[in-house]
């Protein structure tokens, strides 16, 4: 059995309403606890916001959407069904990825079409390749996400099951690189299935193969987008959670937890002061510290994911090579990683994710004009420049991306821009994200599974954490997980049904 919160859990106040705030909410309203959620934002969503901007809909936060299911799961938990509430458009391709040697490869979902495809780009050897590696992808994904991905843990020792011998039959202790090359030779393609390890916030070389169970999620589940852009997830969760009887409290800062020995006993915001029986906690781990008070000991210092550049703009075109999102290699890989990672500097030869919304839906952008979002990797203002750095860089920067977007095909970019919005790591260090970035604490072997930040908390009995700081880790589908993690560690019920 693993540890539940003790005592009455009857009223619990939810801090944050995130995607692993409402997640958290949705399961704990199913097992009819009464729920309060609190938000300081005046809309939820956390990290994956809305912001509005000369008719524009800019979703603030993450834009790839994999297994929906899971958020699925959270409406099941109050009676209802997410095809009622969202639009959800499969995306096909999933992603275009385009490289510097001028050739392009369109990633599919569905494995005869893909197959083709890497036929078509890269000859029947490397298709053949492929096949197989779809398979070790799926049983790598049955084996984590049954027993370390959708699972709480209360020491390492968790670890010792037969599937951490499976885990290990099939190489997932090697490294990341290593074990795509058993599958396919070209450079090309072997980055289409890796570079999702910088979502982990670790090198490629360097990451345990296991992360490929990313890899698994984009290009073997699905890629999908909701109708009315990404925002439209949490807004449904939290019309969801309301019409279940949850009270959503939005634009109130919490601003302090008022405690009773072991217990933390209300949640204080400048309105009010809101008496509960258990909390979730879900902003970053510096504000979670801050609310209860202490910081945990670790015996190292957490390392924290790269960083992010994020160019918001509004255009007068479009250009017909890009899909809904297109993955823009440049020549570097290795470098580029490096600089990330370990030097510091900004990309020299940048890979962009380019994604076009208004591809899937034409209302998020005025009459005849396109909204593309361009996300460029850089390192965290712990490695990094510094946030108050951001300020004379941000300009120049912006200008070198509009030069790099020109150099790859985008012809006449910058005069096409009519509304725009750069968001740099100073941005993400006044939202409270530790080093500036908002993909929080990297997923090292020693900050990955039980050697995460937990999410119960060491001298607060009925406190338990939700969001990319904790376990599982960073991204949509592990967020609703640790949601759905939290929740269970007050219910007392296991994450997939019944109790433990």
């Amino acid at each position: 059995m693993t540890r539940t919160v003790p005592g009455r859990t009857g009223h619990v106040v939810v801090v944050g309403a995130g995607l692993a705030g409402l997640s958290a909410a949705l399961h704990l309203l199913g097992t009819g606890r009464r729920v309060t959620v609190v938000e300081r934002d005046p809309l939820p969503g956390g990290r994956a916001g809305r912001r509005e901007l000369g008719g524009y809909h800019l979703d603030t936060g993450p834009t790839v959407l994999t297994m929906p299911h899971l958020a699925d799961e959270a409406f099941a938990a109050v009676g209802e069904r997410l095809r009622d509430h969202v639009d959800l458009l499969p995306l096909h391709p999933a992603y275009r990825a385009c490289f510097a040697d001028g050739t392009a490869l369109d990633v599919h979902t569905d494995a005869a079409a893909m197959e083709a495809e890497v036929e078509r780009f890269a000859g029947p050897r490397e298709a053949a390749g492929y096949r197989r590696l779809r398979t070790w992808l799926q049983r790598l994904y049955a084996v984590q996400m049954r027993r370390f991905i959708d699972a709480n843990f209360d020491s390492p020792l968790g670890l010792l099951t037969p599937d951490l011998a499976r885990l290990a039959a099939l190489g997932g202790f090697g490294r990341l690189d290593a074990r795509i090359g058993r599958f396919l030779t070209d450079e090309r393609l072997k980055r289409v299935f890796s570079f999702q390890a910088l979502y982990a916030g670790v090198a490629p070389a360097r990451a345990l193969a296991a992360y490929a169970v990313i890899a698994y999620m984009d290009t073997v589940a699905g890629v999908y987008f909701p109708r009315g852009g990404m925002h439209a997830l949490p807004r449904a969760m939290a019309a969801a959670a309301t019409a279940a009887g949850a009270d959503l409290l939005l634009g109130r800062d919490v601003t302090s937890l008022e405690r009773s020995g072991s217990r933390v006993t209300a949640v204080v915001t400048a309105h009010e002061r809101i008496p509960c029986d258990a909390v979730v906690l879900t902003p970053d781990l510096p504000v979670v510290h801050r609310l209860l008070g202490r910081r945990p000991r670790r015996p190292l210092r957490l390392r924290h994911a790269p960083s992010a550049v994020v160019l918001h703009a509004g255009t007068t075109r479009t250009w017909p090579h890009l899909a809904h999102h297109t993955l823009s290699f440049g020549a570097a890989w290795r470098r580029t990683f490096d600089e990330l990672t370990r030097t510091g500097a900004l990309m020299t030869d940048p890979s962009l994710l380019i994604t076009r919304p208004t591809a899937g839906d034409p209302a998020l952008a005025p009459a005849g004009r396109h909204l593309h979002y361009v996300l460029a990797p850089c390192p965290n203002t712990d490695i990094g420049p510094g946030a108050e750095a951001w300020s004379d860089l941000a300009p120049r920067y912006r200008d070198r991306l509009l030069a790099t977007l020109e150099r790859r095909g985008l012809t006449g970019i910058a005069a096409a821009v009519e509304a725009e919005c750069l968001v740099t790591p100073a941005d993400w260090t006044a939202q409270g994200h530790a080093a500036g970035t908002p993909f929080s604490v990297a997923h090292t072997f020693a900050q990955t599974g039980p050697f995460r930040p937990r999410n119960l908390v060491r001298g607060t009995d009925n406190a338990v954490l939700a969001g990319c700081g904790t376990t599982p880790g960073v991204g949509v589908p592990t967020v609703l997980i640790s949601g759905k993690l939290a929740a269970a560690r007050i219910t007392g019920t296991a994450p997939g049904g019944g109790r433990r």
